[in-house]
């Protein structure tokens, strides 16, 4: 059964290499000024990149591990220096449970289920 926990804080540093690597340059991901001047007062995270890094979580564990599907949702904010705690929990054979919550205040960022295969 797999069961994974990571902690990490993204940086700014993050987002800008995602956003080059995506394409998605949103000024709510790449602008600390424009950022400051909205209800955030800072930069966001992409969601596609707190699932990237649960997927990578994922890979490291097993490198043989395909995902069939996955349904996500991001219900609350990641913000740059804010401590997140990755999870992944395997509920039945090929199964998981995601889910990335900000350390501070328990707010659930990402949760979502994926089927894997081997």
């Amino acid at each position: 059964m797999i069961d994974l926990q990571e902690r990490w804080s993204p940086t700014q540093a993050d987002f800008d290499a995602f956003a080059a690597v995506s394409g998605d340059d949103n000024a709510i991901h790449v602008d600390p000024a424009f950022c400051a001047e909205t209800t955030f007062g800072r930069t966001v995270s992409h969601g596609m990149l707190l699932y990237a890094k649960l997927s990578g979580m994922l890979k490291r564990h097993d490198a043989g591990l395909a995902q069939v599907s996955q349904t996500l949702m991001f219900p609350n904010p990641a913000f740059t220096g804010e401590e997140l705690i990755l999870n992944i929990k395997e509920d039945a054979p090929g199964h998981l449970r995601m889910q990335v919550t900000r350390a501070q205040d328990g707010a659930e960022c990402l949760t979502g289920e994926a089927v894997v295969t081997c």
